[in-house]
This record gives structure tokens, sequence and C-alpha cells, in this order.
């Protein structure tokens, strides 16, 4: 974004229509700035030279209330990194004492949506600023102005250097999701992968259904933290005996025991709807290389939590 070279022009006060109030405005060439590739003026500056008793409220106004007349090659909305660079190139022009700037990101306007906003607008000079304006941008397009160009490359660069930026952090996204996902525990890391069960089982708010066929008493040790519904799916011969059942419904009142002898694998079910596929039963963690994967696919955890309704209600 590149100020416009300050060239004397004719002042406002020269105008052949004096209003009542009227004052000199500033050298217009000085407020026409190029971004995105186009001459453009700030809301702002276009407020004071138009005399809007309500500064850029009026502009907005008159904006919201035409906005067909408004698109987006008379008129666009400034993002924050572009606001930040034209203030940083307005330092040597600011008066002292100043440099208070709105809190809302700034509208500009080309040469075609200055044309429109002075037929909207209603203030005594409107008429007389707009031929002033009209003719500074004219007297513009009589420079080659090298910075054009060199905006141009500049908004060519930030376009692919962003473009850049979003397809990296997309792919640091999806690494991060498949990390969070899945995970591979060796012989050995039977913290790490305690760790990881807990971490999972933390993560249900509604119910945790849990399919291990050789559980024992240490899945109870770790569901007597929890606050939720537990179900526990086991076979008839898993190490988890009805004793060690019963002592644990005597003090707590979360668990739901159902035999069923067709599971092989294991399973977690958070909230009947998030399911995790673990490779080792929770008694044998840690011991031999295994892995834990969320399963993504829609159909077939639909497909799992149909078989497992169906064999809850038939009692296996």
């Amino acid at each position: 974004m590149d100020k416009s070279p300050n060239k004397t022009i004719s002042n406002l006060a020269k105008s052949s229509k004096n209003t009542e109030g009227y004052r000199p405005a500033p050298e217009i060439k000085s407020l026409i700035y190029n971004i995105r590739g186009q001459q453009v003026m700030l809301d702002s500056d276009l407020a004071k030279l138009y005399q809007c008793k309500n500064g850029t409220k009026t502009i907005n106004q008159a904006v919201s209330r035409h906005k067909e007349r408004f698109p987006e090659d008379f008129c666009f909305q400034l993002t924050k990194q572009e606001q930040q660079h034209l203030l940083r190139s307005q330092v040597g022009t600011l008066e002292k004492g100043k440099g208070k700037h709105s809190k809302y990101l700034p509208l500009v306007f080309t040469e075609q949506g200055i044309a429109m906003l002075s037929s909207v607008l209603r203030t005594s000079v409107a008429a007389d600023v707009n031929v002033q304006i009209m003719r500074a941008f004219v007297s513009m397009r009589r420079y080659v102005n090298p910075g054009f160009l060199g905006q141009k490359y500049y908004n060519d660069m930030t376009i692919r250097h962003d473009s850049e930026i979003k397809l990296l952090q997309e792919s640091l996204d999806k690494f991060e999701k498949k990390r969070k996902d899945e995970g591979i525990y060796f012989n050995g890391q039977i913290y790490d992968a305690y760790s990881r069960i807990l971490k999972i089982f933390s993560e249900a708010k509604k119910s945790l259904t849990i399919i291990d066929g050789y559980t024992d008493n240490i899945t109870l040790d770790i569901i007597k933290r929890l606050n939720i519904p537990v179900t526990i799916i086991i076979s008839k011969s898993a190490p988890l005996k009805s004793q060690d059942i019963k002592k644990y419904l005597e003090q707590y009142n979360n668990l739901t025991i159902a035999y069923d002898n067709t599971f092989h694998d294991r399973y977690f079910i958070l909230d009947n709807k998030i399911v995790y596929h673990c490779g080792a039963s929770i008694n044998r963690i840690g011991y031999k290389t295994f892995s834990i994967t969320k399963i993504n696919d829609v159909e077939i955890i639909t497909a799992l939590l149909d078989k497992i309704d169906t064999r809850i209600k038939t009692g296996g």
C-alpha cells in the first residue's frame, strides 16, 4: 500500500460554490492509496471532506442503506493486516498528539464508489467535494506509479503466501488429528498405554461401554473414578469374577455387566457415538506391542452400535 505522491492541486477553498462554514480540505491526492491494486480513499477521510456531522457513522449508514449500490469493486472493508500496514505508512503524516483510530476496520472506496457515495449523501458540500475528488483521481492516472506495480506484486505474493500457509496448516491439522486418533504402544510402555486409556475414558460425558472379553478387576479400578453409567461386555470365561463384580456394586452404582462371547477385539464406546478400537485387553496393556485407534467410518460405527444394542437386549 503506497501512499500517492502529494502534488499541489486546487484547494477546495477556491471552489466556485462557497457554502457557509466551508473549510479548505487537505490535499486530496495525499489521501488516495493503492490497496489491492486499486486506488481508493478511506471512509474517515471522505467523512471529513464531505463534512459528515457523525463522521464515518454517516458513511457506514449510507452504504448499509444502499448495499446494492456498493458492490466490492466500489467499496470494500480492509483486513486487520491492511489496516496496520496503512497506519504504519501514515505515521509521518499524523498530526502530533493524535493517533487514535477506530476500533472498527475501515471501509475504502474506489473512484466509482466515491461517485456513488456522493449521490446518496445529503451533505451541503457533497457535490463540490466530489468534483475535486474526481479531478484528483484523473490527475493520479497521469502518472506511471511504480508503487502500483509493487503493490500488485506484494498482493500476489501475499495471496500465494497465505495459500501456502493454509495448506501447511491443513496438513498439520490432519497430522495432529491422526496423532490424537491413533497410537501405538510397545513392550514396556505400560504407564503410557494406561494413561492413554484413562484419557479416552475421561472424554465420555454421558456413558461408556467397554467391550473386553478378558478384562479383570483392573478395569473396575479405573471406572470407579467415573461419574457416568458404564457397561462392560465380557465373556463368561473372563478373569473378572462374579464376586469382584458383587463387591464393586456394593460400593459403586455406575456399572452394568453384559456377557457375550462373540466379540474378539476390544472396543471403547463413548456417549454411544465415538468408538475406539484397542488391540489388547486392559489388563495386558503395555506388555506386548499394540495400538489404540479411533474409528471414523460412520458405517462401521453404526453397524457396531447396532450389534451391541442387539446383543444387550437379547442377553447375548
